[in-house]
């Protein structure tokens, strides 16, 4: 018999381990967005989808259903055999809980794979996540990562959240550094994949005292960040972090590789360009094309970065904050961690000025 489950019940499973969650849409839905830490197992790729939703329109329900069973019995065997390459209990879902996850669960369990079917599937998931992040109370002091841009700010983050400490990496769920130039090279994610992956992280981090983020604006990339995000990030304690530019410019040609996607990065930067002094945006131009890359970094945050952040950072002067002035990022992450355990151990330290 198939086995249907409740989000709230599936949320159960997950918690506990040894859970598998298996999204049966195509790589293109899949792509889009989908339930974090999903496998994609499709039961028709993109091709094939769009071949039946057209039979479906234009011709017949069942024609439909007879070309979707063809298709489906010539990959029965491979489709089997990566549901039975995954170890331990299975969920199945498709758009709306609907045919795809239904055929899924009802052909592997004839093989002897059990695996239960998330009740209205993706869009229940979706509106799951809509209600908590609603509702969510978002208890940890956040303490926040300020800095120019090079500063080194999300590789301290990331190199917390590799030690066990908590922290919310708003960027990796963006799937963007958070400027003009921070979907170079990665893969930007929409506001549905963002909300999922924002909600699991808070959920993960919701008994802690604290929780480290950057001080990122309202909007990175494509994605806008929910008010309760906002709220907290405002009212948290700030953490100033101030490398020498060599450093900071040595930090960006490692995270952007611009030599790798050149056209990208011209492209960007002629965004911005009547915003600069037009001698030095004609130099920086010049620095790009003849792939000069650490002369251009380095204009690019004297004559237009580091002018902008020193316009928005001021209403930090009348509040407490920590100061870190450091030679490198293993510095700044030694005076870091000093900060975030005093703040772990009891709570609300006291901050310094």
């Amino acid at each position: 018999m198939l086995q249907e489950i409740t989000i709230d019940n599936w949320r159960a499973l997950k918690d506990q381990g040894k859970h598998t969650t298996i999204d049966v849409r195509s790589p293109s839905e899949f792509r889009a967005a989908s339930i974090p830490g999903s496998v994609n197992i499709p039961l028709f790729d993109d091709a094939e989808r769009a071949e039946i939703g057209t039979l479906y329109k234009q011709v017949s329900v069942e024609a439909a259903k007879q070309r979707g069973l063809e298709i489906v019995s010539a990959k029965l065997p491979a489709f089997v055999r990566a549901f039975a390459a995954i170890p331990g209990k299975k969920t199945v879902f498709c758009w709306r809980g609907g045919m795809r996850s239904k055929t899924s669960a009802t052909l592997v369990s004839l093989m002897g794979i059990q695996a239960s079917r998330l009740t209205g599937g993706y869009r229940a998931y979706r509106q799951w996540v809509v209600d908590q992040l609603a509702q969510i109370e978002i208890k940890p002091t956040a303490l926040v990562l300020h800095g120019n841009t090079g500063s080194g700010k999300t590789r301290l983050l990331r190199r917390l959240a590799e030690e066990g400490y908590p922290v919310l990496d708003l960027e990796a769920m963006a799937g963007h550094r958070g400027s003009i130039f921070g979907e170079i090279g990665m893969d930007a994610h929409n506001q549905k994949m963002f909300d999922a992956l924002l909600i699991e992280g808070l959920l993960a981090n919701r008994n802690e005292s604290i929780m480290a983020i950057e001080a990122e604006s309202r909007r990175i990339g494509k994605v806008i960040l929910p008010e309760a995000v906002v709220a907290k990030k405002e009212e948290g304690i700030p953490i100033v972090i101030d490398l020498p530019i060599q450093e900071r410019v040595k930090h960006i040609i490692e995270d952007y590789q611009p030599w790798q996607n050149p056209e990208a990065c011209m492209n960007a930067f002629k965004r911005i360009k009547n915003r600069i002094h037009t001698p030095i945006a004609h130099e920086i131009q010049g620095c790009l094309e003849t792939e000069r890359y650490e002369a251009a970094v380095e204009m690019l945050l004297v004559y237009y970065y580091d002018p902008r952040y020193a316009h928005a950072a001021p209403y930090m002067d009348d509040r407490p904050c920590y100061r870190i002035q450091a030679k490198n990022a293993d510095e700044a992450y030694s005076e870091l961690l000093g900060i975030i355990q005093r703040h772990w151990g009891n709570g609300s330290g006291g901050v310094k000025g």
